[in-house]
């Protein structure tokens, strides 16, 4: 995914994560969700898209990046990511689990 005009202090991976999320939550996210990509910093996501930022959400998932990549390219099923301590969640297990769908893109 070629990137172009990233945002200055934004790092590739975040731009990238934003790139992916942002149309999969677009018109589609009620409410608004925190991911916490342990090390890289956190992004944003609402009904208005995906972007960095650091923020009041309803609700707020925290893992490594790969395990959120894991989750989006659908080789790690989000549940047993939480269940193995490897996701961690703040907030409604129910909109964790739509968020965690929007993720995976289903």
């Amino acid at each position: 995914m070629c990137i172009i005009g990233a945002v200055h202090g934004m790092s590739n991976i975040l731009q990238n994560f934003i790139e992916v999320l942002d149309p999969r939550v677009r018109g589609v996210l009620r409410g608004t969700a925190k991911l916490i990509l342990e090390g890289e910093g956190t992004v944003m996501m609402d009904a208005d898209g995906a972007r960095l930022g650091d923020g009041e959400a309803d609700v707020i998932l925290k893992a490594s990046e790969t395990v959120f990549r894991a989750i989006m390219d659908g080789s790690q099923n989000p549940v047993m990511a939480y269940m193995n301590g490897k996701l961690k969640l703040e907030g409604s297990p129910q909109r964790a689990l739509k968020v965690s769908a929007i993720l995976t893109g289903k």
